[in-house]
């Protein structure tokens, strides 16, 4: 049975920054945010390529998932520029849900088994941190958030 795990963030792939000119911090910013939206694509298109009635699919999927956990560890130690620092925190809230939805996932499908409860767990985890990564990408877009679900504090 095949698993498709998509995360939204491949539609977000380049960037435009206002104002970013020749900054070297904002331009290096820019190449990471695009690398990590590359990477994240490269592996959408490889978790959908999975033959789900293979032998290895899990393995497959536990390893693209493995390394799309590194990649949402690598963004949250990028280091914006001053006026993006308010997306940090954010970013280490998706990488944390992300960590533990992988985690999960490799509890559901261990042992050459299935945990229904274990992989709805995780799926709830890997929503919550793409959720957080569209949000920040949108943010550096300067896109308006539209989520009701989604409160932004803003301090004067």
């Amino acid at each position: 049975m095949k698993r498709t795990i998509i995360c939204l963030l491949a539609m977000l792939s380049i960037l435009t920054f206002s104002g970013c000119g020749e900054d070297p911090k904002a331009s290096k910013f820019e190449n990471d945010v695009n690398s990590f939206c590359d990477e994240v694509k490269r592996l959408d298109d490889a978790i959908n390529s999975i033959d789900g009635t293979s032998e290895n699919a899990t393995k497959e999927l536990l390893g693209y998932l493995d390394q799309l956990d590194q990649c949402f560890k690598v963004f949250a130690e990028i280091d914006a520029p001053e006026e993006f620092d308010y997306i940090e925190p954010l970013a280490d809230e998706a990488s944390s849900y992300m960590t533990t939805a992988v985690s999960s996932y490799h509890e559901a499908y261990s042992n050459n088994g299935y945990n229904e409860y274990t992989e709805s767990y995780a799926r709830e985890n890997y929503e919550r941190a793409c959720k957080r990564m569209n949000i920040i990408l949108q943010l550096i877009q300067g896109k308006e958030i539209t989520d009701y679900n989604v409160h932004i504090e803003t301090v004067d």
